[in-house]
């Protein structure tokens, strides 16, 4: 619900009440609603555990999007980043998605709002729903309020873990410059900012009020070469096995009868006589920097192995641009008009290997094999290196349109608006792509050697023959009519009794676009993603609310709510919470909740068009079985195809949570509070490793080439058992439970002669987390220990410190995770073996903040990102694409320094 401020809202009664009682107007003023509660009060009055971080809480942290403050949350975990969507070209699945992630239970199941009302999701098909970070306007963002409570009883879907509420300035007048920059030691990754941001207009004697916030920002690309610690990560050596076996020169991968007869004839490759399958004439010289010798890698003691972590970027290119807009209007005493405009563009640029080609070429295309009478086609893996990078942008452009009428009528203060909001998404294959008709033609004509350097004709030709279009599109729309309305029931004996009353409409639209160039899969390194991936879809949602705040006492309230949601899709859910809240003393708050929650599924979830995707490597169980239990035959990556289910139900909570505020002196307080949700009715597939180990259970899962099924791309073959493709199928599958401890300490402003000092540390300390896979089966704890998709650290905090004195003040501030068990689970297909086991070092780093107060209107503050210059710690998870460490919470940048100046005019 909004989190507007209304001072207009109590005018009339305020007004009155300053004749009787000036201590109670003033109260009244300063009544807000807090998120969590439909009902206006004091912020210090919650029952609820509600985090707030100020304007001068982000500016101190050095950070300029809403992604990198969702960083600093300790409740947060396994967020979208993008890092994450640093991906292997081709494969693409919500590239540029950056989301909030609450509690470990998935972007779905975290409601984000801007100024207390929904934004339309990320549009782009995918796994996950929820509001793209890139549509946030950080730089008009006045405070963050992060509820760490369910809270369907209030806002509906998708707040399970909780509610990240935006809320930006209002009533402004005056006009703000702001400029930065940011610089890293090693380079590469900077960032430069500026934003504007001005209003006119008093809306007590002028009855308007306009303001506007632009904010521009340019972050650069960030190399793997530019970083020491992919270096001092050594995956080469100690993740051969997970990097690629289509390098430069190319590598021949044999056919188990191949590889018999060459052996059989003494082919010698690197000086011996060949034992595997994957032989290259190049050994052991190979190609370096990018394509190397390493026997126990992927390409094994008889060919080369390519490390991609030398061809690809860790951070990308980004242009990002928002405008905020807000107008509001004194109607007359007691009611306003209010206008409100945000839009938002962010174009990213992903940069990812050099292309590929897999082909079967003619024996005579290699002459020293020819040789030996073989007399079959061989298969070729090899990488255009000369052609550069794939890079593929995506352009992402939120709008959200607002418009409302707020006041007083009769005894009830009412909020009614009008909301649409869009989010589109363009994806283009900007470069390093090809037609793969007619590279296949130049490559068997040999104008592309996959074997040696291009003569000037190849160079020619994949200069001036790579691919600049659109490949995919989508589009979501969410249209809002929302009313709300409280009034006082009368005067308990802590105080009055407060009704709230809401109602909601909303409407759901998502469509998204495949190009026919796409979908006729001719290009080369961007795999078609099948047939009918053109959908357009949309539901209609209602729903009604109510909350009751009694103040039984001056020390005891009460807080009920309920709310009532029908989706056309899938049905209703009614869900109810109860708040408590007591203070016995001045020094001691204890609070209470107990509710339901329930998350429809998406539009995706139901509709979207079949994904194609691969798995890490995994052995097949049925090859086992035949090769005698031979890991290096067995294992490998195997394509997997996503589907949507049209039967989806809504995934369904249960939380509690139970804690107490200590302040026992002036300016210090304390608290804990205890939290657990489980979460049924999971909305998941079944995952890929788990299918495998469970063959009996699962085996019509997984579609092989004996099986004569008539599915698109896998052609029948009686005699051949391998694996087309493992289907991975939405469904409700079992439960994901949840629980832990919220930790805060707070020392505000001890005053000393040598300045004032303050010490905040906010923890998240995580008890249990675990999921089933399915209806019946154990329980899998991703607790302090990486398992399928990540991992929930047992231990995330932010600690600050600030000083100030006079026109100067510093801050400096520590985010610190603990350390893990890592996946140790990727497979060495060659050796046979599985990745040494390791534990994940803790990830720590420190920043620091100095700012210098010339006057009132100049403002000049500096600071030092990643103090020690903290590496991220090495991981041997087989996640993502990027090797070495785990992306989606550490930081690539290193040591970084910066520098803002602010002009204000008020």
């Amino acid at each position: 619900m909004p989190m507007t401020m209304r001072p207009t809202a109590f005018a009339a009664l305020a007004a009155l009440a300053t004749l009787c009682n000036p201590a109670a107007a003033q109260e009244k003023l300063d009544r807000v609603e807090v998120t969590g509660t439909a009902i206006k009060r004091l912020a210090s009055e919650t029952a609820l555990p509600v985090q707030v971080i100020s304007r001068q809480d982000i500016v101190k942290a050095g950070v300029t999007t809403a992604a990198e403050l969702m960083a600093n949350i300790s409740a947060a975990s396994n967020s979208l980043t993008d890092g994450v969507s640093m991906m292997n070209a081709g494969y693409k699945d919500q590239a540029g998605f950056n989301s909030a992630n609450l509690r470990g239970l998935g972007t779905s199941s975290t409601l984000v709002l801007l100024n207390g009302r929904r934004m339309a999701n990320f549009a782009s098909p995918g796994d996950d729903s929820g509001v793209d970070l890139n549509s946030i306007p950080l730089a008009a963002v006045q405070r963050v309020e992060v509820l760490l409570d369910g809270a369907s009883a209030l806002y509906g879907s998708d707040a399970i873990g909780g509610v990240i509420n935006f809320i930006t300035r209002k009533d402004y007048r005056g006009l703000d410059l702001d400029i930065s920059a940011m610089r890293t030691q090693e380079g590469g990754a900077g960032k430069r900012t500026a934003s504007v941001g001005g209003g006119f207009g008093d809306l007590a004697r002028d009855r308007f009020n306009v303001m506007a916030v632009v904010d521009v920002q340019r972050t650069d690309a960030l190399n793997t070469a530019q970083r020491k610690f992919i270096d001092e990560l050594k995956v080469p050596e100690r993740l051969p096995h997970l990097l690629s076996s289509a390098g430069f020169p190319a590598n021949i991968r044999l056919t188990r009868s191949q590889r018999n007869f060459l052996e059989d004839a003494d082919f010698k490759v690197a000086g011996h006589t060949i034992s595997s399958r994957t032989i290259n004439l190049a050994a052991p010289t190979c190609s370096p920097p990018h394509t190397l010798y390493l026997p126990d890698g992927i390409g094994g003691v008889d060919g080369c192995t390519f490390d991609y972590m030398r061809d690809v970027e860790l951070y990308p290119d980004s242009r990002k641009s928002s405008f905020l807009g807000r107008a509001v209007f004194q109607l007359s005493a007691g009611h306003q008009m209010f206008i409100e405009q945000s839009l938002t563009d962010s174009r990213t640029r992903y940069t990812g290997t050099s292309n590929r080609i897999d082909a079967d070429i003619p024996v005579s295309f290699v002459p020293s094999i020819a040789a030996t009478g073989l007399d079959e086609d061989l298969t070729v893996r090899t990488r255009l290196i000369d052609a550069g990078p794939r890079k593929s942008q995506v352009l992402s452009k939120g709008a959200r349109t607002l418009i409302g009428l707020q006041g007083s009528l009769a005894d009830w203060d009412y909020d009614a608006a009008i909301n649409h909001s869009t989010d589109r998404i363009r994806e283009r294959d900007v470069a390093g792509y090809y037609l793969y008709d007619k590279m296949m033609d130049a490559f068997y004509s040999g104008l592309i050697n996959p074997f040696g350097p291009q003569k000037a004709a190849g160079l020619d030709y994949l200069r001036n023959n790579q691919l600049d279009v659109e490949t995919r599109t989508a589009r979501g729309v969410m249209d809002v009519v929302d009313l709300r309305a409280q009034r006082s029931l009368g005067q308990l004996a802590g105080g009055e009794l407060g009704l709230a009353l809401g109602a909601e409409w909303r409407q759901e639209k998502v469509e998204s676009a495949a190009s026919a160039l796409l979908l006729s899969d001719n290009i080369l390194g961007d795999t078609t993603p099948g047939d009918a991936q053109s959908t357009n879809h949309r539901r209609k949602v209602w729903a009604l609310y109510g909350e009751v705040n009694a103040p039984l006492s001056k020390q005891l309230e009460l807080q009920f709510a309920v709310r009532h949601d029908r989706y056309q899709d899938v049905g209703s859910s009614t869900n109810p919470k109860l708040g408590v809240r007591f203070q016995p003393t001045k020094a001691l708050l204890l609070r209470a909740s107990a509710g339901t929650g329930f998350r429809a599924p998406s539009l995706n979830d139901l509709y979207r068009p079949v994904k194609t995707g691969e798995t890490q490597v995994l052995p097949d169980p049925v090859c086992m079985r035949e090769n005698d239990n031979d890991l290096a035959t067995c294992a490998d990556f195997w394509t997997t195809r996503t589907y949507a289910n049209a039967k989806l139900k809504p995934e369904r909570s249960r939380q509690f949570s139970i804690g107490m505020v200590l302040e026992p002196l002036p300016g210090w307080s304390a608290s804990v509070d205890y939290w657990s949700i489980l979460k049924r009715d999971v909305i998941s597939t079944i995952g890929d490793d788990i299918i495998l180990r469970n063959e009996a259970k699962y085996a019509s899962l997984v579609h092989r080439l004996n099986m004569n099924e008539g599915l698109q791309g896998c052609d029948y073959d009686p005699e051949d058992s391998t694996i087309c493709f493992i289907e991975l199928r939405k469904d409700n599958r079992g439960r994901h439970n949840v629980n832990g401890l919220d930790l805060s300490l707070e020392l505000k402003s001890l005053r000393t002669s040598i300045g004032a000092f303050g010490a905040k540390l906010i923890g998240t300390l995580a008890l249990k987390s675990e999921r089933q896979t399915g209806f019946g089966d154990d329980f899998v704890s991703n607790l302090g220990k990486f398992v399928n998709d990540g991992v929930v650290q047992r231990w995330r905090h932010r600690l600050t410190f600030d000083w100030s004195q006079g026109p100067w003040n510093a801050t400096l501030s520590n985010t610190y995770l603990s350390s893990y068990t890592d996946q140790n689970s990727a497979i060495d297909n060659n050796a046979g073996t599985v990745v040494a086991p390791n534990r994940v070092k803790a990830y720590s780093l420190w920043d620091l903040s100095a700012a210098w107060e010339a006057n009132k209107q100049f403002t000049v503050r500096a600071g030092i990102k990643n103090l020690a210059n903290t590496a991220p710690p090495f991981s041997n998870q087989a996640y993502f694409f990027l090797s070495g460490y785990d992306p989606s919470y550490t930081d690539p940048r290193g040591r970084s320094v910066y520098a803002s100046i602010r002009y204000s005019l008020h």
